[in-house]
This record gives C-alpha cells, structure tokens and sequence, in this order.
C-alpha cells in the first residue's frame, strides 16, 4: 500500500482500479435486481472506495509481517484467508450502514434491497479483492527489495572500486618516498646544498600530491605540476643527465585523468631509464587531443645492453594499467615497448573535461 502509494501515478492507478470495480459492482447489481443504476453506483462506488484503503492497509502490513519464504506457506495462507473473510464480512456490514443511512426518509434518493444473493456476493467479492490486493503487494514488496538489493550491490562495487584505486594510488607514495629519502641521505654527506633543494621538492610534491588526492579526476595540466615536481626532485640527483622534452597541446591539458596516472610513468622512465644510463637521456612527455580520444606518452632511452623487457615492467605499469581498466573498463587502453633503445609506453583513454561532465 505505501509503495503504491509512493508516488502520485502509483496512488492514481491503484484508486482507478478500484473505481473500475466500484462501477462493476454496481452495475451488477442493477442488472440482477429492480434497483436504478444511480442508486446502485451510490451505493457501490463510495463503500468500493472504502474498502480499496482498508483492505489495502490491512493486506499490506500483514504481507510485511508474514513475508514469502520466510514462513511456512501454510501459514502464510491460512492469515490471509482468515483476513480475507474477516474483511468480506465487515464490508458487508458497513455496505448495510451505508445503505440504511442512503435510505433515511430526508434523502433525495432510497438505497437498495441488500437480498441475501447480493450479501453472499458482497463478502465473495470482498475475499476476491482482499486476495488480490495480497498479490500485489507481495508483488510490490519483493519487486522493491530486488531494487534494493541491486541499489546496494551497486553501492558496494562502487565502494570496493573506490577502495582498490585509492590502494592501487597511494602505493606509489611510498615507493617514491623510499627513493627520494635515500637520495636525500647520500646527497647530506656531499652536497648539503642539493639535500635541501631536494627536501623542499620534495614536500612540493607531497603537497601537491595530496590536493590531488580529493579528487577522482584532475586534469592533465595539473598532473604535470606534479610531474615537474616529482622532476625537480631527479634532477638534483642526475643534474644534466636527466633532460626532459615535453610537448602538450593545451586541448590535451584540459582533459581529465585520474590523479597520479602519468607520474608512476615518469618515475619508471628515471628508474630503468636514466639511471642506467652514464651519459643520460631525454624523458619525452607528449599529450594530444584527437577528438574524443586523449593519447598521451613516455618515452625514454634504455640501457642497449639491458633485456628488452626492462623499462618499468612492476609497480608503476602494473598500477597505470588497473587503474584504467577500473576507471574506464574497455574504453582505454596501455601498450609499452622497446624500440630502437627508447622504451615507450602509450595510452589512450577518453577525453573527458569538466565541461562535458557538467
């Protein structure tokens, strides 16, 4: 009853049928007896309306209270059954006070002759639509706590997903902080200096880093702030060994990613890249807009003599490629490779912008 209730289309419906079968009730019994049809629709429209709220209250709450498998059918049927005769026969008492209030002399109009062919067709009646009112409701009930299960399974996907992104991010934090400690640490010994460049860098980045964490979605000119933190901190370490080349168009900077998806790439490219390297490199960082696709990449220059598959293959791809498969399923994508002494990793996901999420 309160579901169908729940909204004014619901509440509409539910009084029409009623009304349906208030205009039937009424027709029948002036076709099956000597009584005019406006008193036999005063008659039966009003006590039909009646009894559409209370048997629809009456037959709710005890399908709440007796739901489906939860106990035994026989039980469940007998209530029902009990309530369904307990409701005829009250209605067919209020139908005989209703009518013999139509039939006071004052009115304009009499009531009608309640034989008892009409009376045992009244409390049929009244045991049929007290059943199916049951039906619906139970009908009801459970169509709503399917759509509630499924509102709270969504939930949960929703959750566990948000869960596994904020693991997957916040593992680079400390893989890079390990790093930058122990540079800092061998930098106090010989270049006080650059120790605290690098210090400073270092809480930049943190600080920017962890803006970032508030939100789902940064654009990619504000991931490359944090790159060019994150590339501040290496440079004191490599100095001119670590060259960077970065070429962003500013349609691509205005697309949204997730926070800290490019500099795990970054990172992998000092790591296996430049490290490993004596005279350095140049770590190119290149980002177009082609229509509703965002392409971006990294490459950098490996070690001839490393194995092809070096170049990043652990933590920093590894949290790149869920983290895009979590946040845009098939919709984007990740390819990395070797090539010519360059190891370059590809991505290509959609171009969202905050104007288009408006």
């Amino acid at each position: 009853m309160l579901e169908a209730f729940s909204n004014r289309r619901g509440a509409a419906i539910y009084m029409v049928v009623w009304l349906f079968f208030g205009l039937a009730l009424g027709g029948v019994i002036a076709l099956t007896s000597d009584t005019p049809l406006a008193n036999a629709m005063l008659f039966a429209i009003p006590l039909n309306m009646v009894y559409a709220l209370v048997a629809g209250y009456s037959a709710y709450y005890l399908c709440r209270a007796y739901p489906l498998g939860a106990r035994p059918a026989g039980t469940v049927a007998a209530v029902l059954t009990v309530a369904a005769v307990v409701s005829g026969v009250l209605w067919l008492l209020v139908g005989h006070l209703w009518n013999a209030v139509t039939a006071l002399p004052d009115l304009a109009w009499a009531g009608i002759v309640l034989t008892p062919q009409l009376s045992a067709l009244i409390v049929g009646l009244g045991i049929l639509l007290y059943g199916c009112a049951a039906a619906v409701h139970y009908l009801v009930i459970e169509f709503v706590r399917a759509r509630s299960a499924e509102r709270r399974e969504l939930e949960s996907q929703l959750l566990a997903q948000e869960a596994e992104l904020r693991m997957l991010r916040t593992q680079i934090d400390p893989h890079f902080l390990f790093n930058s400690l122990n540079s800092i640490s061998a930098l106090t010994s010989c270049d006080a200096g650059a120790a605290r460049r690098m210090t400073l860098e270092l809480a930049s980045f943190f600080r920017q880093s962890l803006g970032m964490e508030a939100h789902k979605m940064v654009t990619l000119g504000e991931e490359l702030v944090l790159i060019r933190h994150f590339l501040a901190i290496e440079q004191v370490r490599f100095g001119d060994r670590l060259r960077v080349a970065c070429a962003v168009d500013d349609a691509a900077q205005a697309c949204l990613v997730p926070p800290m998806l490019i500099q795990p790439l970054v990172e992998n490219a000092v790591k296996h890249g430049i490290c490993n390297l004596p005279e350095g490199g140049v770590i190119r960082i290149a980002a177009q807009r082609a229509g509703s696709l965002l392409h971006i990449r990294v490459d950098n220059p490996v070690d001839e003599d490393l194995h092809a598959g070096t170049g990043g293959s652990g933590i920093g791809l590894a949290n790149v490629r869920q983290r895009l498969a979590r946040a845009y399923k098939h919709e984007a994508s990740i390819r990395w490779g070797r090539q010519d002494n360059n190891f370059n990793v590809d991505i290509a996901m959609p171009a969202h912008t905050t104007a288009d999420r408006e």
